[in-house]
């Protein structure tokens, strides 16, 4: 985790970052990537940590303005994945892109909904 200052829309600065992840795989997971300079720089904290792997991943992948392409070229990212929540931006074909859906959730919850059963039992741990 990382602690964030953000000065305008597109300014962000990581002041620190919280744990040991001095030689660890790394999930960077965020509501939502927009243009992803927030992303961008807690992978600079995190290479000063030296980290072994990242794997970014968000629910709302917006991915305007390139930033599929730009956090997809910091080498030590190794896959970004999201959901379908929002219609996800043409990548190109050797993307590290992952889109994950939601489809079977939503299915599950209408099902319910139709049953009678209770919907929030969706989120209990198994």
């Amino acid at each position: 985790m990382g602690a964030k200052q953000r000065f305008s829309g597109d300014r962000v600065t990581i002041s620190s970052v919280i744990g040991d992840v001095a030689g660890k795989d790394v999930i960077v997971l965020d509501d939502e990537i927009a243009r992803g300079t927030t992303v961008i720089e807690l992978l600079d904290r995190l290479r000063e940590r030296g980290v072994n792997s990242i794997r970014v991943a968000c629910t709302h992948g917006l991915f305007a303005d390139g930033a599929v392409d730009r956090l997809g070229d910091q080498l030590d990212v190794e896959e970004i994945v999201c959901t379908n929540t929002v219609p996800i931006p043409d990548v190109k074909p050797d993307s590290k892109l992952k889109v994950l859906s939601i489809a079977p959730a939503l299915a599950e919850a209408m099902r319910r909904i139709h049953d009678g059963a209770s919907v929030s039992a969706l989120f209990d741990a198994p």
